[in-house]
């Protein structure tokens, strides 16, 4: 049974990085905190795969309204830096992901996706797990998916906005709409 982690603080962590201008450097929890910025990880099983570039391009899409939350994106599989590069550089209709607005980070020794419960420890990939930080560490929203199934980008950005009004939101609020 894994443990809750809504309303606690978020595993820090500090992982070798595809930047979004293709060259190699980290990225830091802790640096975004310092920041005042939102952090949204999300977690992918594989690169070169066939869900993954669909959800991964979708988040890069539609950057600029994340940036406008003050929030970070970070993509993070247990692929190596080298190999998101790779795919990176691939373009986008031939299955890869072509220019990204974010960073994607390296887990490839499986310690963060194991701290954040989504790693297949038999098959050394992670599930599609999406976990949304606020600027003071503590994690806000935690979601895991199967495989198969990519995420909703317009969800991510609702679920976000809701978490910064600070209030209480009803189901199938939209921002604009007012809170509890």
């Amino acid at each position: 049974m894994s443990e809750r982690m809504v309303g606690k603080l978020a595993p820090h962590f500090t992982m070798d990085a595809v930047l979004a201008d293709k060259s190699f450097g980290k990225v830091c929890l802790e640096e975004n905190m310092k920041q005042d910025k939102w952090t949204v990880l999300f977690f992918y099983p594989m690169d070169f795969t066939f869900v993954c570039p669909t959800e991964i391009t979708a988040m890069s899409d539609r950057f600029d309204e994340f940036e406008d939350l003050d929030a970070e994106i970070i993509g993070v599989s247990t692929d190596t830096i080298h190999t998101h590069l790779a795919w990176i550089n691939t373009a986008r209709q031939d299955n890869g992901l072509g220019e990204l607005k974010y960073p994607l980070a390296a887990d490839t020794n499986h310690e963060i996706s194991r701290k954040y419960g989504v790693l297949i420890e038999e098959e050394g990939i992670a599930l599609r797990g999406l976990f949304i930080i606020n600027p003071e560490g503590e994690m806000q929203y935690q979601t895991v998916f199967h495989n198969n199934i990519g995420r909703d980008v317009d969800e991510t950005l609702r679920v976000l906005q809701a978490l910064q009004t600070g209030g209480l939101c009803p189901a199938n609020w939209r921002p604009g709409q007012e809170t509890l």
